[in-house]
């Protein structure tokens, strides 16, 4: 009995400190300018989505059902998915949705560069759970055509800022 109360402790220790940890990595960072540039480009980036029946990131609730310990991992994930995929990918001719999903691109260099030291830190735990919603998305890019699938990313970047303002709200990042 004494061995089993000395190990419930240890690991309700152990899980206690983890989260500590875990928490120093959240993004301290308002979303409302990120939030605002995207709101002034939605009806434009939705008005040429084709597939309205499709979805990337909202698939089966994806992002809903991450839990606490992955969410710093599928933060960087999703970040980076959409720095080095939905950004690039994504071929704009108005100077005005240019500059603002610029302005985004911005601001998530700054989260991908917080959450990159936290990784370094070793603060930012990457289980199997954050490993699938991340593959689930690129799989869902994926059987899309690539300008298509950036477009659909893009009209969808509200569901992310969401996700983030939730999961990060008010927290320190170091």
């Amino acid at each position: 009995m004494k061995a089993s109360l000395w190990l419930l402790g240890t690991v309700f220790l152990l899980s206690s400190a983890h989260t500590r940890g875990l928490r120093r990595c959240l993004i301290a960072m308002d979303m409302r300018h990120v939030g605002e540039s995207f709101q002034q480009i939605k009806g434009a980036i939705q008005a040429q989505d084709t597939f309205q029946n499709v979805t990337i990131l909202s698939a089966s609730g994806t992002l809903h059902s991450i839990k606490p310990l992955d969410v710093c991992c599928v933060t960087k994930n999703l970040l980076a998915f959409y720095m080095n995929r939905v950004f690039k990918d994504h071929q704009e001719l108005n100077p005005q949705i240019l500059r603002k999903i610029s302005s985004i691109a911005n601001s998530f260099l700054y989260m991908q560069k917080v959450l990159q030291q936290c990784q370094e830190q070793r603060l930012c735990h990457c289980g199997e759970e954050a490993a699938n919603a991340t593959r689930i998305v690129h799989d869902n890019y994926n059987q899309l055509e690539v300008r298509s699938a950036a477009l659909k990313s893009l009209g969808e970047l509200d569901v992310f800022l969401a996700w983030i303002d939730r999961n990060h709200q008010g927290t320190p990042a170091s």
